[in-house]
This record gives C-alpha cells, structure tokens and sequence, in this order.
C-alpha cells in the first residue's frame, strides 16, 4: 500500500511537477488548492482538472477567503502593517492560512506526509515549512 501525501497545488509549473514527481516516488498524491482571493470558480475547476489529469488521487478547493480576511488580513489593515513602511504583508501571511488549511486535509484523509512546490528561491518555503513544523510536527 503506498503512503498518501497531501500536496498544495496552486497549478503552476512547481506543484504540478511535484504530482507525477510524488506518484514516481510511491505516493498516493492528493492535491488541495487553498483559496484565500482572486480565484474564480473557472479558475478552481481549471486547477482540479490539472491536478486529476496529471494523476491525482483527488482533488480538492478550499474556500479560505472569510477565513483569512476575518483572522489575519483585516489585522493587517486596521494596523496598516507594512514592511519597510511600503510593503503590505498579505502574501506572507496568506501562506500560514493556507498552509494551516492544508494540514486540515491532511488530518481529513490521515495522510502520511504534507509537500508544497515553493522552491528556495523565495521566503514561501519558509513560511509553508515554519507553520508545518509548529502545527503538524509528526
């Protein structure tokens, strides 16, 4: 029986290597997309039709809009929290909530292992792994 991993599929170039990258490797692979803003519905099934075609075991699209407006972003606002005193911090905290989402999956399905496709190049694999590492320990 292979493991089952949960990985966090936007449709782009990284996640959608990770799919058959993972399935090569033993997995069972199943993807969520975690929609905090700015996905349509077209854009949602367009991204689960990428990952079952490119061999997911299931798909799934979480809506974290209210979710991340009420418990992070309106914080951001209301204390007009930038970096720099330009930068606003939207993206970074985006991926705590969407990362906390995905572990939510995780737990869902009993899955054996949680994998992302942020590369080193930026500070997302920081955050996706930070917040894996503090609420998913195991």
């Amino acid at each position: 029986m292979s493991k089952k991993v949960v990985l966090a599929f936007s449709g782009g170039l990284d996640t959608s290597f990770c799919v058959p990258y993972l399935k090569e490797k033993g997995y069972e692979v199943h993807t969520v997309m975690v929609n905090t803003g700015g996905f349509s519905a077209e854009e949602e099934k367009a991204i689960e039709e990428r990952a079952l075609k490119l061999g997911a075991a299931s798909h799934k699209n979480v809506n974290a809009v209210e979710t991340y407006y009420s418990k992070g972003i309106k914080y951001l606002i209301y204390g007009n929290i930038l970096k720099n005193a330009t930068y606003p911090l939207s993206v970074s905290s985006e991926r705590v909530f969407q990362t906390l989402e995905v572990l939510k999956h995780v737990k869902e399905l009993g899955a054996d292992a949680v994998a992302h496709g942020s590369t080193g190049a930026g500070n997302d694999q920081v955050r996706f792994e930070l917040t894996i590492k503090r609420f998913a320990p195991e």
